[in-house]
């Protein structure tokens, strides 16, 4: 679409793709965990970020998916450095026995990418007792980011490289409640409908960023943290709806994002030095980009996170 190719500040556009955001830009030394990368905007970060030189360790649900888009990335990056480890965000125990493998690894973090997401049509309990997308769209990544975040603060000490944490969400005007996220439904679904479920796991997306910043910010800490919107995509997450899926796949040639757009905003917050030392913002289409009200939420922020806190620890 033609919005799509207007330049904002940064000089890129919805239109822009993931390499062309990231030209010029030496990712050499740099260590990358990526969440929901062996498809997708997920997978297409993974092709980018290697091709810049990042080490990219993928953490996916499917290990013989994971392992299939390593070796497609590997026959077009000849000497990529990527790994391939399982995690289900949905499982407290597996995000920990995830960054317990990573830690065997003896890696520095340097960048960690938030990308997995899902949808699904009934609103379901995880294994942990929590509604489904708040269980894997959140609380999985809210945990992974706290138990990575040491490494990530030894890492930005060491070399003095900022350590960059970016969380995608969608566009912060979605579906939910009027007072933002109804908490007592996270451990009883029950009255939920799917679309709000969604919302309320989005929204929680960038009220973590923020949350985070502001935390790190008082620390003193060399990281940022910020949320993405990558925009319309016809990816997987609508597997489960056929009819959205159905219009996405007919009219996505006029109102869709390609893949390579679609990682394009994540490629650029995570690796592009004009984003340096900017953190607890919300970017779209390359670009610096207002959220709802709900998700500029100071109070709503600190409440999420310590509900969070006290979820992870139970």
């Amino acid at each position: 679409m033609w919005w799509f190719h207007r330049r904002g500040p940064s000089g890129f556009s919805g239109a822009s793709t993931a390499e062309e955001v990231t030209a010029g830009v030496d990712g050499r030394g740099l260590v990358a965990v990526i969440t929901g990368a062996s498809s997708g905007i997920g997978l297409e970060t993974v092709r980018v970020l290697a091709l810049r030189g990042v080490r990219v360790v993928m953490a996916v649900r499917n290990v013989s998916a994971g392992l299939a888009a390593k070796e497609a990335v590997l026959a077009k990056i000849p000497g990529a450095k990527v790994d391939v480890l399982e995690m289900d965000l949905s499982s407290m125990t597996s995000v920990r026995a995830f960054a317990s493998k990573f830690e065997s690894l003896n890696l520095p973090l340097n960048i960690l990418i938030n990308n997995a997401g899902m949808m699904t049509r009934n609103c379901a309990r995880s294994c942990d007792g929590l509604e489904l997308h708040f269980a894997t769209n959140h609380i999985g990544h809210f945990l992974l980011t706290n138990l990575l975040l040491d490494n990530m603060k030894s890492a930005c000490r060491d070399s003095g490289v900022e350590g960059r944490i970016v969380n995608l969400t969608s566009s912060g005007h979605v579906m939910t409640y009027p007072e933002g996220i109804c908490f007592d439904k996270i451990h009883d679904p029950s009255g939920l409908n799917d679309f709000i479920a969604y919302g309320q796991s989005k929204l929680a997306n960038i009220l973590h960023t923020k949350e985070l910043s502001r935390i790190l910010k008082e620390e003193g800490v060399n990281i940022s943290a910020n949320a993405v919107h990558p925009g319309v995509i016809a990816t997987s997450l609508f597997r489960n709806r056929t009819i959205i899926n159905a219009l996405l796949n007919s009219i996505g040639r006029i109102i869709c994002k390609t893949v390579e757009q679609g990682a394009a905003t994540t490629c650029y917050v995570a690796m592009h030095p004009h984003v340096q030392a900017i953190s607890g913002k919300y970017f779209a289409n390359c670009n610096l980009a207002n959220p709802s009200s709900q998700a500029s939420d100071a109070e709503l922020a600190k409440k999420l996170w310590q509900f969070s806190l006290q979820t992870v620890s139970s």
